[in-house]
């Protein structure tokens, strides 16, 4: 079953036969799905709508889909999920650090596609598991799971979706040792397989977006063959 009616997609393809395609079995998944072509076209369509989430293809004329993930993280918070036929390590670690939440390789099956677009919507939504209005105070750093907000030194950072989730994964644990294969099962749903290096890089954007520095850290702290440790006192 569709997640809601009302969510759109922002779909970028350059093949328009595979976009007629992906678009139709979207729809009939109950989205409502925007389509572009380019690179510049997506980051204007992004701009202007604002969509729910965007599903990006890397290979674009013109802009191709690593500059459009560089552009629009600059005014647009929402999941970012790259599509691309390109099955390479490089091009998935570049794309995570411009601000891609997830990365699939073409050909992908429509059920699969859809699961990922799923999964990364419903990171979106507040997790009623989560106490409503709670927040939590670290030093100058707060964290607002219901706004889904960060305060540090009494300035909101913008933070992607999966980044937020992660950050808010560390902050609710603070003082613990979390380990890569609890973060991998919290936030992916699958066991860690000792290569993935998805988090060290989502990890690695939350520090500089902290001011965070990885061999003196003030928050997050690498604990060497285990995980990460969130620093601090909850106030």
């Amino acid at each position: 079953m569709p997640i809601s009616q009302t969510e759109t997609l922002l779909l970028v393809e350059d093949d328009v036969e595979l976009a007629v395609l992906t678009q139709n079995r979207l729809e009939k998944e109950g989205f409502t799905v925007l389509h572009e072509t380019d690179g510049r076209s997506a980051c204007d369509r992004i701009a202007q709508n604002m969509p729910d989430l965007v599903v990006l293809d890397l290979m674009l004329p013109g802009m191709d889909g690593f500059g459009v993930c560089r552009t629009v993280r600059q005014f647009y918070q929402g999941p970012i999920l790259i599509l691309t036929a390109r099955d390479d390590d490089m091009d998935e670690i570049l794309g995570l650090e411009l601000g891609a939440d997830d990365y699939v390789t073409k050909p992908v099956r429509p059920r699969v596609l859809i699961a990922h677009i799923r999964a990364l919507l419903r990171r979106v939504q507040t997790d009623l598991t989560k106490p409503i209005g709670k927040r939590i105070t670290l030093g100058d750093l707060i964290v607002d799971v219901s706004r889904r907000e960060v305060i540090l030194q009494g300035l909101k950072v913008e933070f992607t979706t999966v980044e937020f989730d992660l950050l808010w994964h560390l902050v609710s644990q603070a003082g613990e040792v979390v380990s890569r294969q609890d973060i991998y099962q919290a936030l992916f749903h699958y066991d860690y397989d000792g290569t993935d290096r998805s988090v060290d890089v989502y990890i690695s954007r939350i520090r500089q977006k902290l001011g965070d520095d990885s061999a003196a850290a003030h928050y997050i702290k690498t604990v060497r063959g285990v995980g990460y440790l969130m620093a601090g006192n909850v106030l």
